[in-house]
Parts: C-alpha cells; structure tokens; sequence
C-alpha cells in the first residue's frame, strides 16, 4: 500500500501554486501578467522583450525575481506586493482538502517560491487557514528560490525538519530534486505523469484530497 511509505512521515511540507490548488484556477497567468510589466517597466523595455527575460530568468534563476536580483539589483519586496495583487475570485473552498490535510499525523508546513502574505491570502480562499503550523514564503528563505539547494537548507532548518521524516508536494519537478537528494518523501502533483518518469519523483497524483485521504 502506498501508506506504508509514509508510515515514518513526520513533517508534510506543501507548495502552493498549482499545489494546493488547481492549475485551471489561472492565478500563475494573472501573475505572469504583472511579473512581465515589472520587468518591462524596471527594464524599460517591451512587453515582448519583458516576457522574454520573465521566462529565461525562470529557467536560469529559479524564479524571475532572483534573476531580476541577480541581474538588475531588484528591490524584492515592492516586486512580492506588485505580482501579487491579483484577483483570488477563481479559487473555491475545497472542504476535502481541508479535513485531508487536518487529518495527516505530525507537522503540516507551506513553503511557497511566493510571498508568505500572498500564501496567507490564498490559504484563506480555499478555507484553508489555521490547518497549517507555519507558512513559509521566499522572503524566509533569504529570498534564495526553489529549486536552490540553500532555499531549502534554509527553510528547513528554520523550521526544524528532519529530511528524512518528511514528505514534500509540489507541482514543478525542478522543486522535488533537491528534497529527493536530502531523503524526503517527493509526490509530483499535476494533472499527469512526468514522461519518462523521473528518478527524483517517488508518487504522481492528480488529485491531491484523495492521495492524501489514501495515506490515512
């Protein structure tokens, strides 16, 4: 059974765009709108030029913002509350998810490539608030991004978690090869499958309530 592999988990740490909610809510593209006028008015540059260096510093960096630092000298925190202003309006309270993740034994965590405030905001839209022990956003990870191995020796340390007592969700595949490597339990959550599969990932699952309710 897939619960006994998790049967020594103490800690589940989840991401949270596309993670604990549905790709089809679009909230990413809303703020791939706004990273792309931040960079163009930062940059002073195009819109195409902007989506352009948005996307390359995603692959290069990790996230636009730490190659926009890298880069450019970024102040993050103006550029946190700019992307982040977006319409919540598309996600729904997911009551399945909540007692899904209420009922998992041991320390329940968010760590998010995001912002903690904005992390707060969507917890909320999905009636998910005060279910977790801390959330966790870019700014507690010295603003280092996932998959950076010090973005996790950060945030993990910070909150005390023992790699290999954990479990971690996310929906980029970039972001399980660092937990992978530290021994922590890797569910790739996404609509299918990587193809062909990736040595770092351990579990799939489209449909995050239920492989959690399976694991009880």
């Amino acid at each position: 059974m897939v619960a006994d592999h998790f049967s020594h988990v103490k800690t589940w740490v989840f991401d949270l765009d596309n993670t604990l909610y549905p790709p089809d809510a679009a909230l990413f593209s809303q703020i791939e709108v706004k990273m792309t006028d931040w960079v163009a008015r930062e940059l002073n540059v195009s819109q195409d030029e902007a989506n352009r260096l948005r996307s390359a510093y995603w692959r290069e960096f990790g996230t636009t913002l730490s190659g926009m630092m890298t880069k450019h000298g970024t102040d993050p925190l103006p550029y946190l509350s700019y992307v982040h202003d977006i319409d919540f309006s598309g996600l729904t309270f997911d009551a399945e998810l909540k007692a899904a993740i209420t009922n998992l034994p041991g320390r329940k965590i968010v760590y998010t490539n995001g912002s903690a405030p904005y992390a707060e905001r969507v917890l909320e839209a999905r009636g998910l608030t005060g279910i977790f022990n801390a959330v966790y956003g870019i700014e507690h990870a010295e603003f280092h991004p996932k998959p950076k191995a010090e973005a996790f020796d950060t945030v993990l340390g910070l909150d005390g978690v023992t790699p290999t007592e954990a479990a971690m969700f996310e929906d980029d595949p970039r972001n399980l090869e660092v937990p992978h490597e530290l021994g922590m339990k890797t569910i790739y959550v996404a609509p299918s499958p990587l193809d062909p599969p990736a040595p770092h990932i351990d579990h799939h699952t489209n449909d995050l309530a239920r492989f959690l309710r399976d694991l009880m």
